[in-house]
């Protein structure tokens, strides 16, 4: 038999998420108060642990799917639930794989999932309940209006976030023109913008399982998460103690991979940015390299970009130099060094305020 594949709670969920026809088809049998085994998928090892039913090799629908789900036995869909292909069908999983179920539906439902790579998705009749097993793993489908009063708080802690990181993040740029800042700042920053990306992909596992009723918290967290994520990154090209956009790759996904109490490590998230763990280096000085502050200067090209941050090191020496010295920079030329030296002079005032 084939490796399973790894459990993903999101793609599960999306799977049965509002708006689907697998999850009208739920809901229908849910309201009717009639029980259901739905096997999606893996029919290759599936079939061997079918007995009896019949073959209908019909396209799915979730009125077909319903009326099925009278019967007692299992019903079998393809992969991508195009297909029912055969109802009615009575499961003999291997009984000697571990349960820690209860009902003879979900205990079948289980030893399928742990026999097999498919989705097998259980109805409980008297309960109400929706189960899905991959791998042997249970997830609970939640009711839609308990899945978007957590999405709603979440979205709530997400804009207080993003407030705060606002905050952070406009004392940072005033910080870096004014050459005060610190690793204490930097790592502050830091921790901020981790915070943000891990609530809102809180919020887009919510919105999976909400499906189409979830548009309304998407949009609402697109706009508040706006531009986090490549500003997340362009600070760790400014302030890594080796430089570069694999060292940046490598420091993000090490920061994603930290625990929440790892990530309101000062110390940790230090080590990540390459300085020693010294007991007063949260106070020594660090210059930016430019990178953020550049990206803010419109129709600036990420070439360019690089080329002045070769050329000047720095921010604080960036922001001294002349238009004539700018437009010694290949590249940049007389009109674009002036735009660089008016947004480099706005972007300060505008810190400042």
């Amino acid at each position: 038999m084939d490796a399973k594949p790894s459990v993903k709670v999101a793609d599960v969920l999306r799977r049965v998420a509002p708006g689907t026809e697998l999850r009208e088809a739920l809901d229908s049998i849910i309201s009717a108060d009639v029980g259901a085994l739905i096997v999606i998928g893996d029919i290759q090892h599936v079939e061997p642990l079918c007995d009896g039913g019949f073959s209908l090799g019909v396209p799915f629908t979730p009125q077909r799917c319903f009326e099925l789900a009278k019967m007692d036995g299992a019903i079998l869909l393809d992969d991508e639930c195009r297909t029912i292909l055969r109802a009615n069908v009575h499961l003999v999983p291997n009984a000697s794989l571990p349960t820690m179920e209860t009902g003879m539906r979900h205990r079948t439902a289980e030893r399928v999932s742990r026999q097999c790579s498919a989705l097998v998705v259980s109805v409980s009749q008297r309960r109400n309940i929706v189960s899905l097993y991959r791998a042997g793993r249970r997830i609970t489908v939640e009711d839609v209006t308990v899945v978007l009063a957590k999405a709603n708080q979440a979205l709530q802690t997400l804009q207080r976030y993003r407030i705060r990181l606002d905050e952070v993040m406009a004392r940072l740029t005033l910080l870096e023109f004014e050459d005060a800042v610190t690793v204490g700042d930097v790592v502050l920053a830091m921790q901020r913008s981790e915070l943000v990306q891990r609530v809102a992909r809180e919020v887009a596992r919510y919105v999976d399982q909400l499906g189409t009723e979830g548009r309304l918290v998407a949009m609402q967290a697109e706009e508040v998460t706006a531009n986090v994520s490549d500003e997340h990154a362009l600070i760790l090209r400014d302030y890594l103690v080796t430089s570069g956009a694999r060292q940046a790759t490598a420091a993000r996904i090490a920061l994603s991979e930290m625990t929440q109490e790892q990530v309101l490590d000062d110390l940790a998230v230090t080590t990540v940015l390459g300085f020693p763990t010294s007991a007063d280096m949260l106070e020594h000085p660090v210059r930016s390299r430019g990178y953020r502050v550049l990206r803010r200067i419109p129709s600036l090209p990420g070439a360019v970009i690089n080329r002045l941050v070769e050329r000047f090191s720095t921010l604080v020496a960036l922001s001294r130099a002349t238009e004539e010295q700018l437009d010694e920079v290949d590249g940049v030329g007389a009109r674009r060094a002036r735009t660089i030296a008016d947004g480099l002079r706005r972007l300060r005032g505008s810190a400042a305020v």
